[in-house]
């Protein structure tokens, strides 16, 4: 099974206050082998944050906002382990947590996807 990576935006900010390094030390307190978690500096969706990113090699590449620091550590672990269990690179919709179906705001495909 691949190895899925979180990527938080540790500079996200709702109502001025800065959310994004308790995202992030929420997906890391639910991590799980199999499931890295990392930060970067921004996103660059900085109207929907928090944010953050699920990717394994492989399989598309989900970009998430509108995120909660204090709950959603755990559902984008789930949703990572999710993705590696996805045999044809697809998160499934209907087993996500609820915050990151109507959170989803971009599926980008693997470089080698084949065009249909």
């Amino acid at each position: 099974m691949p190895q899925a990576t979180v990527v938080v935006c540790s500079t996200c900010k709702r109502d001025g206050e800065l959310v994004g390094p308790r995202l992030v030390a929420a997906a890391r307190t639910a991590s799980v082998d199999g499931v890295a978690v990392r930060s970067v500096r921004c996103l660059g969706n900085c109207s929907r944050g928090p944010s953050a990113v699920i990717r394994v090699d492989g399989g598309f590449t989900y970009l998430f906002g509108n995120l909660d620091p204090a709950a959603d550590g755990a559902s984008l672990i789930a949703g990572a382990r999710l993705l590696t269990a996805a045999a044809d690179g697809l998160m499934p919709w209907r087993d996500r947590p609820e915050s990151l179906r109507r959170g989803m705001i971009a599926r980008i495909p693997p470089i080698d996807f084949p065009e249909g």
